[in-house]
């Protein structure tokens, strides 16, 4: 029988990058191989801001400023090295930012192995969205939720007490809500990268919707530094409309021949 007669052989189903099965032992040393490059990555951050942290700093504490009462508008130091700490702290969080494409770049390596071949080419729009993201999180805390914030920290004092505010406490306080902003509003980033690998779909995220807005709250009530209704909503209503984001990316993104770790 002439071979162009024969039937063609069904093409493979197409798999994960290479489909390889990796061990725990291969899982821990990717692991350790990405860590070590964010780490580096977040080093060469630190080597690139640390010169202007004095700068930085003094930028990072304006909401602070804003909201002393005139010819109070300082900040104090317990010891003679605590500025010099301090500043190297800034450098650090600086290189943070800076860094984060990068870092970020590292995460999708890591998760890139479980990920189709069309999917891993996506690297790109990945990191992009991440960054923007996570910038535009620690952003929204430093002009929108900060600002308030300080406002009512400081004048729920009253009006016959001044404040010793220190530098270290109060920059632990504003890199705490940067941080966690800038975490939060990686949400539908990480919904989608789930949906993705097959883990979870929008079915599933839809139906624990309810239980997804409590637990935002809760959230939202232990890292906010105020205890009034206006900043606990600054907080919860972008985690709930970054996780009606992160509904929408599964719904978008997940595999549509592979069920669905978690679904409903």
């Amino acid at each position: 029988m002439s071979p162009a007669l024969l039937p063609k052989p069904a093409e493979a189903p197409e798999a994960p990058e290479d489909d390889v099965q990796l061990s725990l032992r291969d899982h821990l040393i990717e692991l350790r191989k990405r860590l070590k490059w964010a780490i580096i990555w977040l080093l060469l951050g630190f080597c690139a801001t640390y010169y202007w942290s004095q700068q930085i700093f003094h930028f990072m504490m304006q909401p602070i400023f804003a909201a002393l009462p005139e010819g109070e508008k300082a900040l104090h130091f317990a010891s003679s090295v605590e500025p010099f700490l301090i500043y190297l702290k800034v450098g650090l969080y600086a290189g943070l930012f800076v860094a984060s494409p990068f870092i970020f770049w590292q995460i999708w390596m890591f998760v890139a192995p479980g990920l189709y071949r069309r999917e891993r080419k996506k690297v790109l729009p990945f990191v992009l969205v991440a960054t923007v993201f996570f910038i535009g999180g620690a952003s929204f805390a430093y002009w929108v939720v900060l600002p308030p914030a300080f406002q009512f920290l400081i004048n729920a004092a009253g009006p016959d007490i001044k404040p010793v505010l220190m530098m270290d406490q109060q920059l632990s306080l504003v890199m705490l809500m940067l941080l966690a902003f800038g975490i939060i509003f990686e949400l539908p980033m990480i919904l989608t990268l789930l949906s993705m690998m097959g883990v979870v779909d929008h079915k599933f995220l839809g139906k624990y919707r309810r239980h997804a807005i409590v637990l935002n709250v809760i959230i939202a009530a232990f890292v906010t530094p105020t205890g009034d209704p206006f900043n606990l909503a600054l907080m919860a209503l972008p985690m709930m409309i970054c996780y009606e984001l992160g509904v929408l990316g599964a719904r978008v993104f997940h595999k549509k021949d592979v069920p669905a770790r978690l679904t409903v």
